[in-house]
């Protein structure tokens, strides 16, 4: 099964993110589109496994195989926490819908670890730039403030909100070049501050609740091994995700 079909076929929940979901976005902004899909569970049963993820087929487009999205959240990786919060969703069936329904389950407080690791490796790229360029990427820089913030967030109240609100103009100021370096540095250092001195006293759970999520996995799993096998002469796939829309 080519992994183009897969994501076509087997998409059980597709949204927008980027700075479109961030409430960032600009004229020129691009459309990122992440998705999560279902691979047929006969097709684990062959030599030849199924990807874990798919790039396409459209552009910016970017899919994850349901499992492996789950053993990302889990670990608390950002990208994939905030696939599950967009305010953009184009399409979900009853599968995406139970894994929406989830979100609460893959938020800990490791969140505090990953999201400041991730934050760390950014600004010492940002910091090479300046030293090799003058300048940082500023559009990183604007997307690193985010990141602190909502860390910082999620930490301070349980929920993570990627919107930024009424933070939209300060930031883009930075997208810009219109705020100076130090003064970036400044509140990255300030954020991150913040972030440490909430996550002891956070109202989130040291781990997250692994075993719920398991249970779903192997339900769906279970579930999917009664379909006919993908391979057998004359069967078709899924619904796909045709069209924009909740399926």
């Amino acid at each position: 099964m080519l992994p183009e079909t897969l994501v076509r076929d087997h998409t059980i929940y597709a949204c927008v993110m980027g700075s479109r979901a961030f409430g960032l976005a600009t004229d020129d902004s691009d459309t990122d589109r992440r998705g999560v899909f279902l691979a047929p569970t006969p097709l684990f049963w062959r030599f030849e496994k199924p990807p874990t993820h798919v790039e396409g087929p459209l552009e910016e487009q970017f899919s994850w195989e349901l499992e492996r999205f789950c053993e990302l959240a889990l670990r608390a990786n950002p990208n994939i926490l905030e696939c599950l919060h967009s305010p953009f969703v184009e399409y979900v069936d009853d599968t995406g819908r139970e894994l929406l329904a989830l979100r609460e389950a893959f938020l800990s407080r490791q969140a505090y670890e990953t999201f400041t690791r991730y934050a760390l490796g950014q600004r010492k790229k940002l910091e090479a730039d300046v030293r090799v360029h003058g300048a940082p990427r500023w559009k990183h820089a604007m997307h690193l403030l985010r990141l602190l913030a909502s860390a910082r967030d999620l930490l301070r109240t349980g929920h993570l909100t990627i919107d930024v609100g009424d933070r939209r103009e300060q930031l883009l100021e930075v997208k810009r070049g219109e705020v100076p370096w130090p003064e970036v540095e400044s509140r990255m250092t300030r954020l991150a501050g913040e972030a440490e001195e909430t996550v002891h006293a956070s109202p989130l759970p040291a781990e997250p609740d692994r075993r719920r999520v398991e249970d779903f996995l192997v339900r769906v799993r279970r579930a999917s091994a009664l379909q006919p096998d993908p391979y057998d002469e004359g069967v078709q796939g899924g619904m796909g995700i045709g069209g924009v829309g909740q399926g």
